[in-house]
């Protein structure tokens, strides 16, 4: 039985990592850090209030006994000016994994990262280096660390887009998601169903690219 810690269960995979461990037969306790307490009533789950998430000092009790940890906050290019994007992708991850190394060093991390994350911070797309940066501080810390990189994720909770684009994909994902086959997009319940069975099970890899995440999920009964 695991006890769950989880950044960002408001989000759309967050929610959806937090539904399937509250009702996971492998899961007896889930901690959420949220900004704002949910109306979700369930005996399993813990929320925890959190004013500063890269502050964590009046919480360490909260980091304690985790046998696994997910990280999946984030926000859309664009929504926010660099700097806060760099903050939010980068340096709330990094102290979140700081205290599970610090008060559960053996529990298991997974981090929403995305695709195209690069580990040389080269990248001139901010997404893609400030990802990559998250992934490279985190492993250096010596976790059990799982990076999960989807492509496009298809919404299966219907939502508002965050923008013009992403209401353009979600109306022809049905016709494209053959053409993009398994490197091109994912829906939202298979990310979130992968990052819990690496999370409750293990894996055999560090990163998981879109390809992986589906094939995992395609030969699941193995795990």
């Amino acid at each position: 039985m695991k006890n769950i810690l989880i950044a960002g269960a408001s989000g759309m995979i967050g929610s959806l990592i937090l539904n399937e461990c509250l009702n996971s037969s492998q899961v007896s306790t889930v901690t959420s850090f949220v900004r704002k307490k949910s109306n979700l009533k369930n005996l399993k789950l813990k929320e925890v209030l959190v004013d500063d998430f890269e502050d964590y000092s009046q919480l360490e009790s909260e980091f304690s006994t985790i046998d696994v940890a997910f990280f999946c906050i984030g926000v859309y290019t664009g929504q926010v000016n660099d700097d806060l994007f760099k903050k939010i992708t980068v340096d709330y991850a990094y102290q979140f994994a700081l205290k599970v190394k610090e008060f559960s060093p053996n529990a298991r991390l997974c981090l929403l990262s995305g695709q195209g994350a690069d580990r040389t911070a080269k990248s001139q797309i901010s997404f893609a280096k400030y990802k990559g940066m998250a992934e490279t501080k985190i492993t250096n810390l010596g976790l059990e660390f799982y990076a999960f990189r989807p492509s496009y994720i298809y919404p299966v909770i219907p939502r508002k887009e965050p923008n013009f684009m992403y209401r353009v994909f979600r109306k022809i994902y049905p016709i494209i998601k053959p053409i993009l086959g398994k490197s091109g997009s994912i829906k939202s319940t298979e990310l979130a169903n992968a990052m819990v069975l690496i999370g409750i099970y293990g894996g055999n890899q560090e990163i998981y690219e879109n390809k992986d995440i589906i094939n995992l999920l395609q030969s699941s009964e193995n795990i």
